[in-house]
């Protein structure tokens, strides 16, 4: 198997099951013009995301890592007209990129895009006693992906879903004697939700355009 035989059935799915959409195509479009890294999640993982939304009926959702909101958008898309998704980014030009995407896929009303260290947002959400979040999608810088799900145990509820991307990292996450600080954070964190009770959960490898990765989904059944 090839890089290209996984993009080429990548694109076939995208066809297939996805379809053309001009808001997150033109979000593709725009995030490229500003410069940003072409890492955001592929249309296939967009829609995984929007589906695992909608199944649960989430009415608030956490994103860590707006980038240029093409996640968001999936997200959001999975809203009723009363919920709300709160985006943390710590770029400004990156989340004001977000923001203008969020816009034109008519999401301004439901989605807020929050500036500043993801860490620090995650204290002031708590500190705020916001209200449960029911889905938690974590796709930022991830040495901090421990710390991440710290507080994510804390904004979520029994039942809501945390979902970490870009875990297995082209299959570094089985060097245990890694030094990549990426690896070292993931197998933490790992360790950690396997030592919750309050935790469950599995990890999934995937193959396609964004090449050889994975993703964590947790599911909450205790309160931290």
């Amino acid at each position: 198997m090839t890089q290209q035989q996984w993009s080429a059935v990548d694109a076939y799915l995208d066809e297939a099951l996805v379809g053309e959409d001009a808001a997150l195509t033109a979000a593709l479009e725009t995030s490229a013009k500003a410069g940003l890294p072409a890492i955001a999640v592929s249309p296939t993982q967009g829609k995984l995301l929007h589906l695992l939304a909608a199944s649960i009926g989430a009415r608030r959702i956490l994103e860590v890592g707006s980038l240029g909101g093409y996640s968001a958008i999936w997200m959001g898309r999975a809203l009723p007209a009363d919920g709300r998704l709160v985006s943390l980014e710590i770029s400004p030009a990156h989340a004001a990129v977000a923001r203008a995407n969020l816009h034109e896929a008519g999401l301004e009303k439901v989605a807020e895009v929050r500036t500043g260290r993801a860490a620090d947002s995650l204290a002031e959400l708590v500190d705020d006693r916001a209200e449960p979040f029911d889905l938690v999608f974590i796709d930022a810088d991830k040495p901090s992906n421990p710390e991440y799900l710290e507080w994510a145990r804390k904004l979520t509820r029994p039942g809501s879903l945390i979902i970490v991307d870009n875990v297995v990292r082209g299959g570094a996450l089985a060097d245990a004697d890694s030094t990549d600080p990426a690896v070292v954070a993931v197998r933490r964190m790992h360790a950690m939700v396997a030592a919750d009770p309050g935790l469950e959960a599995t990890a999934v490898q995937t193959v396609g355009s964004k090449g050889y990765d994975g993703f964590t989904l947790i599911r909450v059944t205790a309160t931290a």
